[in-house]
């Protein structure tokens, strides 16, 4: 564990461990609803792509990806657009891009709820819907093989129409319940992206 993940632990310790815990668990309780494929979402992204790199720091963001379902043409999905941001070090995210997100009205979570916890942060609506995940990682994340996975639903429309079908159950299945909605998609993604892994690797593509 760095420093920095000590230093984490003893600030949740000290008081915030609730309503961390709280917060995580009002999130996870969202409603899941999947819509068809907005062909304005790439240029959601483009535009918060285009409002962080011109708001934090490049010393410490050092690419952005667009990924999920809203990054792959055709696909249903929840109307979120999902980022993938490789940042320097968690230790510099903390300290510099969290309060500049969170004075911009960005909800901030070290979320916990996943293998290698990570900063995420929500993007609202006026509404109060989301309308943006933000997630933070570093160069050696697994997160970066999600880019073999979107790639692959971007060329293979079978598979993606499986995966949507997939999705629309889970959704029908577990309407509140985000978590179980994601569990139910792990073995999906996990095959799916080894597969990926092996035709863009093994490939000339």
């Amino acid at each position: 564990m760095s420093d920095w993940d000590n230093r984490e632990s003893r600030n949740l310790n000290e008081g915030s461990v609730k309503s961390l815990e709280q917060r995580i668990a009002e999130a996870l309780r969202e409603e899941v609803s999947l819509q068809p494929y907005d062909p304005n979402w790439p240029n959601l992204f483009t535009a918060e792509a285009e409002f962080l790199w011109t708001t934090l720091p490049h010393t410490i963001v050092k690419r952005i990806e667009h990924i999920g379902s809203t990054a792959v043409p055709g696909l249903a999905a929840k109307p979120i657009v999902d980022l993938l941001i490789e940042v320097s070090s968690f230790a510099e995210t903390k300290k510099e891009i969290v309060p500049v997100l969170e004075s911009h009205g960005y909800d901030y979570f070290w979320r916990t709820d996943v293998k290698v916890p990570y900063p995420w942060f929500i993007k609202r609506g006026q509404d109060g819907k989301r309308t943006h995940h933000i997630h933070m990682v570093e160069a050696d994340s697994k997160w970066w093989d999600r880019l073999y996975f979107r790639d692959y639903l971007r060329i293979f429309p079978d598979d993606a129409r499986r995966y949507e079908e997939l999705k629309r159950n889970l959704a029908e299945e577990y309407p509140n319940d985000r978590k179980a909605y994601t569990d139910g998609k792990t073995e999906f993604i996990v095959a799916l992206t080894e597969k990926a892994k092996r035709y863009f690797l093994d490939s000339d593509v």
